[in-house]
């Protein structure tokens, strides 16, 4: 089953994808993957035309590997990466530009088989082969009937949607399924021949090509079962050439150009048209050859021949044609092999009477038993008479004979090739030479072997398939490369402005980090320092007021040294937070004394409730609330006038709440006199206070009672998001 190369490329570490072409000096031998079996292919050739085969081959074997393949879902494009998608695309231009292209042939001639016509797709049609003896048959090759379509321009016409091909033996009338398509198998379109394998070398003395399901016929919709040609391939040997056919009961046409022994005439719709070779003008004589007119050649030594082919001369390229396809071909030709040069022991090679303008084709071939000779000679019984050809203003007439090439075979091999001609009605024309009946190129390039040409134009079709789905391929995977590159572009832009964005953040959080740096280090100068001062300025003044007692004296001099030395201790970690550690370690006792030392001569009553929550604030928390304490004192000292201060101080795993209330005249509101202030309940917080509250984070609140004084209160919780602060 031959898999669509739309969908898989088969694979095989002797035939894969990227494999190079093997070069063989005589033949090939090659793997086939169908069933796992081995096929042993042997084409006798030489030079570039013999590695130029034995690619084709190869690479159409791994295509045509069966159900297996058509299958095989791993074998997808889209497992290829974008640079083995390219060289694929690369391997196919180089090898189609190795290939012989499809070029049709014109004029006049046979088409091959067509079956009657069905309303419903669904018949069963047989078409068969009789070999004439058991053989060792390796490839079938099925060439379809070529339609010029208005629309679609050239297709097959009534090739089966869906068939089997089988071999037997005499006696067994079943025989063995070597082939069977479907839908699935995606064979059509195409003009191209198709290649059937067998599994391994099959004996067989018959091949059947049954259709399951019709296709319809291009001109009516009607459905039929056309073909043009099969070859059933021994080596370079094609076992059905004019041999019996039989079809299926009822299924003959009487169409003169359509009948079943058209099947295996050799004729197929293709002009071979190799891609190498230099270009060869065919030999054609002048006119006027006499009325059996011979042409003779000296193989060089005896030899065992057995397939003549006859390569029609150059028809004119025109559209349409200026002569018939049968020009310069004898009606009736008859060809002699001979041991000795007099053809004293001449035999009958093969007698071609070509009565009709359906059995002339552009390569007539004729296979016959093998017969030993050295000398061969081409004699028209009957020539090709040209009419009515004005030359110097006359009518001429008269017999030719030409030919492009000769082949004459002998196991496989042209001997010809190279081997030069003489005639008995005179010499060459001035631009039309002996030469070029075998030099092994007709008017395109190359002649090839049949079996090469049909495999290279088979070939060239699933590459022609195979080659826009690879581009569709690439163009899908250039299309998400480019939207790879446009996402990666914006998603850059993207990051670039992110990146700008952060770095904006960034400065503004520094910025403000800078901000906060300053206003802390200045509200740690004003709340420790300053507080210190003062402590210092009181302690100072009641040294003064004790001087007359010694051990008083004594006592607040200690105590201002001992201010001192804390102060140094302040300025040296106020500008480092993480070394506050060291500083309001016993938070009562630190409250204690700063009471002490700050409002020496006010009742105070403190209170601290839950200090084990308090120890557990960060060092930084605790110097800011303490801070926030001491300037509360200061603030009560210098401008209050009290002489009564409570202090409550209370902890609790998520909150921290600090009251401070004093009995002075309290806190004067914007717009209203300190007098005032208490009678309308409205008080303004102290900045300081304020700041340092922002820096704990914490709410803070004023109030005066109406009894007079002012009550400070602080809450701090404890935790943010989920955090200890």
């Amino acid at each position: 089953m031959i898999a669509s190369f739309g969908e898989r490329i088969p694979q095989s570490p002797e035939l894969g994808l990227h494999s190079e072409p093997p070069v063989f000096r005589y033949g090939i031998e090659y793997l086939y993957d169908d069933q796992r079996s081995l096929i042993r292919y042997k084409i006798e050739m030489n030079g570039r035309l013999a590695a130029l085969a034995a690619f084709a081959l190869a690479l159409l074997t791994t295509c045509w590997s069966g159900p297996a393949c058509a299958g095989d879902d791993d074998l997808s494009f889209k497992q290829l990466r974008l640079s083995q998608l390219e060289q694929r695309i690369a391997e196919i231009k180089s090898s189609l530009e190795e290939l012989a292209p499809i070029s049709l042939r014109g004029g006049v001639g046979s088409i091959g088989f067509r079956s009657r016509a069905y309303e419903e797709a669904d018949h069963d049609i047989w078409v068969e082969i009789d070999l004439g003896e058991e053989s060792l048959i390796e490839t079938i090759v099925l060439v379809p009937t070529v339609w010029r379509d208005t629309k679609l321009g050239f297709v097959a016409d009534g090739f089966p949607v869906k068939f089997d091909v089988i071999v037997g033996v005499d006696g067994d009338a079943d025989g063995e399924v070597i082939g069977s398509y479907g839908p699935q198998d995606a064979l059509l379109p195409r003009i191209a021949p198709l290649i059937v394998p067998c599994p391994s070398p099959t004996k067989a003395s018959w091949v059947r090509v049954a259709a399951r399901t019709l296709s319809p016929r291009i001109w009516d919709q009607r459905y039929d079962f056309q073909l043009s040609e099969i070859f059933v391939f021994q080596g370079e040997e094609n076992l059905a050439l004019h041999q019996p056919v039989r079809v299926s009961e009822g299924d003959d046409t009487k169409a003169p150009s359509r009948q079943r022994q058209f099947l295996v005439d050799g004729f197929v719709p293709y002009s071979m048209d190799a891609a190498v070779g230099e270009q060869s003008i065919a030999y054609v004589s002048e006119i006027g050859v006499g009325d059996q007119p011979a042409l003779t050649l000296d193989l060089g030594k005896v030899q065992p021949l057995n397939r003549i082919h006859l390569h029609g001369p150059d028809i004119s390229d025109t559209v349409p044609q200026a002569v018939a396809a049968d020009y310069a071909i004898p009606r009736h030709l008859q060809i002699l092999g001979a041991c000795e040069a007099d053809f004293s022991d001449a035999q009958v090679l093969t007698d071609l009477n070509l009565r009709s303008i359906y059995e002339v084709g552009p390569i007539i071939m004729s296979r016959f038993p093998e017969v030993d000779c050295r000398y061969v000679r081409f004699v028209a019984l009957e020539p090709y008479v040209r009419d009515g050809e004005i030359r110097a203003g006359k009518i001429v007439s008269g017999t030719q004979i030409g030919f492009a090439e000769i082949e004459i075979f002998s196991k496989g091999q042209n001997v010809a090739l190279g081997k030069t001609f003489s005639s008995d009605f005179g010499h060459e024309t001035i631009d039309r030479f002996w030469a070029a009946l075998t030099d092994g190129l007709n008017f395109y390039g190359e002649v090839l072997s049949i079996r090469t040409w049909m495999n290279q134009l088979a070939l060239r079709h699933d590459l022609e398939a195979e080659l826009p789905v690879v581009a569709q391929e690439v163009r899908v995977r250039y299309a998400e490369q480019t939207a790879n590159l446009r996402f990666m572009t914006w998603l850059a832009a993207l990051l670039g402005v992110g990146i700008g964005f952060t770095w904006l953040v960034s400065r503004m959080l520094q910025m403000r980090q800078l901000s906060e740096v300053k206003e802390r280090f200045a509200a740690d100068l004003h709340d420790e320092l300053g507080a210190n001062l003062h402590t210092i300025g009181l302690l100072s003044d009641l040294a003064d007021d004790f001087q007359d007692s010694p051990d008083e004296l004594t006592t607040f001099l200690k105590r201002i040294r001992s201010v001192t030395e804390r102060t140094g201790i302040a300025m040296r970690n106020c500008t480092d937070m993480h070394d506050a550690g060291e500083l309001y370690t016993g938070f009562k006792s630190d409250m204690q004394r700063a009471a002490e030392r700050i409002v020496v001569h006010l009742d105070h009553d403190l209170t601290i409730e839950g200090e084990t929550y308090l120890n557990r604030l960060k060092p930084r928390t605790r110097m800011d609330l303490f801070l926030f304490y001491k300037e509360s004192l200061v603030n009560i000292c210098r401008h209050s006038g009290a002489t009564e201060l409570v202090t409550r101080l209370s902890g609790t795993p998520h909150e921290i709440n600090l009251h401070i209330a004093d009995n002075g005249r309290g806190i004067p509101e914007a717009g209203f006199p300190a007098t005032e202030s208490s009678r309308h309940g409205k008080t303004v917080v102290p900045p300081s206070l304020r700041r340092r509250a922002r820096l704990l984070g914490a709410t803070i609140r004023a109030e005066s009672p109406v009894d007079g004084g002012t009550c400070i209160h602080l809450k701090l919780q404890t935790r943010r998001w989920g955090f200890h602060r």
